[in-house]
């Protein structure tokens, strides 16, 4: 069977796709476990039985059977329980294909997960020879075996992440700090950040034309999900970071990530109370003997004029048009 991969993302709100171990490089690795198990046993044995006929001692046959129903598994169960949860993830095999053992998450194994795996390794190796073992990897989608699905794990090639880019933070523009603070992103989807991400990466290869033309379309729609809207005047590449920066702290928080330091001085706004609106203030009227105001002046010198004049355009979303 070809090799699977898996997504995981980090705290830092980066997917990360690994490659999943297939079934012909765990059955290797497999094998060099067995073959570091047996050799330990055999070291074992021999050591004790050379020490029975130093001493010249006949052991009761109890203690014969004792010997090899509770030792000979113990040893075995140990080395498996122990590797992986002390070497994270590793045993002498896995490390010699380049494996390791990781939960769904991504985050290393503890105790529970490799105790386990490894009970339930012996329904998955010992009965059948492997042969469930080995159906469970084929027909599972994440190559998983049984006790891999119970405890939550994966199999994963530790090389495949090498090739892969290391997380990025982003930080809010300046003089949006405390809008990023107020800006929620729990209408992004995964796949709405990579895209944000993948631009932001990239924004400086990009022709000025081609970037700002991509910058509103990433944008533009974001801004009719996400509350509050943008500022008036906000570019719609300074609006991606702003989403960018309040995703990955949203992302930091959920994972019990600490999260970057906030600017020096500098106090997150608390957002809207939903306080009756205000009405605008009705200006007083002139006082008795004042002579009238003067009427605004216009470009044409037509009050009318002036009050007829459209405001300036301005995209939905808060995006002033490109000049």
């Amino acid at each position: 069977m070809a090799q699977g991969s898996t997504r995981m993302v980090t705290p830092e709100a980066v997917a990360l796709e690994f490659q999943t171990a297939n079934v012909g490089s765990r059955i290797l690795a497999f094998l060099i476990d067995m073959a570091v198990v047996l050799a330990g046993l055999f070291v074992g044995i021999t050591g004790v039985a050379l020490l029975v006929n130093a001493a010249d001692l006949a052991l009761p046959d109890w203690l014969v059977l004792a010997m090899f129903f509770v030792l000979i598994p113990g040893w075995w169960l140990g080395y498996f329980i122990a590797f992986e949860t002390l070497w994270r993830g590793r045993t002498l095999g896995k490390a010699a294909l380049g494996l390791r053992v990781v939960t769904r998450e991504g985050a290393p194994v503890r105790f529970r997960h490799a105790a386990i795996r490894t009970l339930l390794g012996t329904v998955d190796f010992l009965l059948g020879s492997g042969f469930f073992a080995v159906v469970f990897i084929l027909f599972s989608r994440d190559n998983q075996r049984l006790g891999d699905m119970v405890a939550g794990t994966l199999v994963l090639r530790e090389r495949s992440a090498t090739k892969l880019a290391a997380p990025v933070s982003f930080a809010a523009p300046p003089g949006l700090e405390s809008y990023t603070a107020t800006l929620d992103v729990t209408g992004v989807a995964t796949e709405d950040y990579q895209a944000v991400r993948s631009f932001l990466l990239r924004a400086e290869q990009f022709a000025p034309a081609s970037r700002a033309s991509l910058a509103a379309q990433l944008a533009t729609p974001l801004a009719t999900r996400l509350r509050p809207p943008p500022p008036d005047g906000v570019p719609p590449e300074a609006y991606l970071r702003c989403v960018a920066a309040a995703y990955q702290r949203r992302q930091r928080a959920a994972a019990g990530a600490p999260a970057p330091p906030l600017p020096s001085g500098w106090q997150p706004a608390a957002p809207p109370a939903s306080a009756p609106p205000t009405l605008p203030a009705v200006p007083a009227g002139p006082a008795p003997g004042a002579p009238p105001p003067a009427p605004p002046r216009s470009g044409t010198g037509d009050p009318d004029a002036e009050a007829l004049e459209p405001p300036p355009a301005v995209e939905p979303g808060g995006f002033s048009p490109p000049g």
